[in-house]
């Protein structure tokens, strides 16, 4: 317990970090509190990953630090990552038997910027596998459990980075979104979650899935909270990411308490028709008047091709997997079958055993689209709409300064709830997709319970480079309501 008898797992990362300064709780302390919590939630399937040694080690060094006055920003502060993230402390395996047991010689950008503002990590959190799922029932491991209620999903691919912090096993957590997987989980889960511009945060060491689409981000319980991280997170990394953008690092927490005044709020009509769950409705529509209430305008706006954002996805993002997966090959690094006739045989059999049925069907299906007659006919035509989409973001920015609607058309589904049908879990992404597919920022902010008491998230999209204002918008919701401070019962 601290010293105002806030137990340290209901301390928001602002709130830590600020004890951790005033020396009222040390960094080994914190470390090994949410080390004991993390051991006795193991059943929730939230880590892949802990070495409390390496943790400990961590911590005492923030502790100096601390003693003698040098300390980062989020010094000693207990955080996990995905582990889509490498590093080189901790086994890396994208949630694939793939890769069961590697080791990375380097960290991830993401990884290496965290440390040097001063977290202190706890370990690996579970994923779907190589980050493809809707549900983190894709690990090639186990499943992550809902903390709200043990028989759902959590979303994914970042389920357990989402499980892990709404279940108060750790403050804070890295995620990835490729078309969703940031939002989605943090809407499940009841957290904040953000998204930002592509090439914000560097992809070096974030193991590929789909290039172009792939981007990390910060999960918390409040938006001040991912400022802080996100602050932390980006930045150029010309060196190392080609696909970095040459925008210098911000404070994302400089316009937390600006006055929505006259803020415009489009709310897409495309977000709210047929598919939409009863429950998220409500939830979002009164998300959305406690926005009228703090002075913004909603004004209506359309995105016409919202509904085309799925089989555009679902064609670029396996195709660039099959491109990037095809490193693990079993020649290298990673898994290769034991018994094997010749150099094909080994590639087959290092393939076969080493994917998950998931992975297996995009790396098809990305092939497929990629062959000779089917490229101008799917993955061109693909291309096409996907600037479309962008270009619809562009018009409707015209009328309004952010987008607001649902993060998704249902609260989370029970484990296997969807079974066999791989299409169920894709069109639970139709409301994700679209600002993926345009690289803009977004993301997911506790607005309330839905069915069965489940968390339903609000999705913020604002146009590129404009995290701040998202923020903004997401901190003055958590100022008038409680939604994000809520937790699961028995946490």
């Amino acid at each position: 317990m601290t010293q105002n008898s806030k137990p340290l797992h209901d301390l928001t990362v602002a709130e830590l970090a600020g004890q951790l300064r005033a020396r009222e709780v040390s960094a080994v302390e914190a470390a090994q509190h949410f080390l004991a919590r993390a051991a006795s939630h193991a059943s929730l399937g939230a880590y892949l990953a802990m070495d409390d040694e390496v943790t400990l080690a961590q911590a005492r060094a923030a502790d100096a630090r601390l003693a003698a006055g040098s300390a980062g920003p989020l010094e000693g502060v207990p955080m996990a990552h995905k582990d889509i993230f490498v590093t080189k402390d901790f086994p890396s395996t994208a949630g694939s038997r793939m890769l069961e047991g590697y080791r990375s010689p380097f960290d991830a950008t993401v990884v290496r910027k965290l440390a040097e503002s001063g977290v202190v990590t706890l370990g690996k959190l579970n994923c779907d596998e190589f980050a493809m799922g809707s549900a983190n029932e894709n690990s090639a491991y186990h499943p992550v459990r809902n903390p709200w209620d043990l028989t759902r999903v959590p979303g994914g691919s970042s389920g357990g980075s989402a499980a892990a912090v709404a279940a108060r096993l750790v403050p804070a957590a890295t995620g990835t979104d490729t078309g969703g997987s940031i939002r989605q989980p943090a809407s499940f889960c009841g957290i904040t979650g953000i998204k930002p511009t592509y090439g914000r945060a560097s992809r070096y060491g974030m193991i590929a899935f789909a290039s172009s689409l792939d981007q990390g981000g910060p999960m918390a319980r409040t938006a001040e909270d991912c400022a802080l991280l996100l602050t932390a997170m980006c930045g150029p990394d010309p060196d190392r990411d080609s696909t970095s953008l040459d925008v210098p690092a911000e404070d994302f927490t400089r316009s937390l308490n600006d006055s929505l005044d006259g803020l415009r709020i489009g709310v897409p009509k495309e977000f709210f028709g047929e598919g939409l769950a009863p429950d998220v409705r409500a939830t979002v529509d009164a998300a959305l008047e406690e926005y009228q209430k703090l002075g913004a305008k909603l004004v209506e706006i359309t995105l016409p091709r919202t509904e085309l954002s799925i089989p555009v996805y679902y064609i670029i993002a396996p195709a660039e997997a099959s491109s990037n997966l095809s490193r693990f090959d079993g020649v290298k690094f990673g898994h290769r079958a034991k018994n094997y006739a010749d150099l094909v045989d080994m590639y087959k059999k290092t393939r076969a055993e080493g994917f998950g049925d998931e992975v297996k069907r995009r790396i098809m299906i990305g092939t497929y689209v990629l062959s000779h007659g089917y490229y101008d006919a799917y993955y061109l035509q693909a291309q096409k709409i996907r600037r479309m989409i962008a270009d619809d973001f562009q018009q409707a920015f015209r009328f309004c300064d952010v987008i607001a609607g649902p993060v998704a058309p249902t609260v989370a589904w029970k484990l296997g709830g969807h079974g066999n049908d791989p299409l169920a879990d894709y069109l639970a992404d139709i409301f994700t997709l679209p600002a993926s597919l345009a690289g803009l920022p977004g993301m997911s902010v506790p607005a309330g319970f839905g069915e069965g008491g489940m968390p339903v998230g609000l999705q913020l999209i604002g146009n590129y480079f404009l995290e701040a204002k998202l923020l903004n918008l997401a901190h003055q919701l958590q100022q008038v309501t409680d939604f994000h401070s809520r937790k699961p019962e028995g946490v």
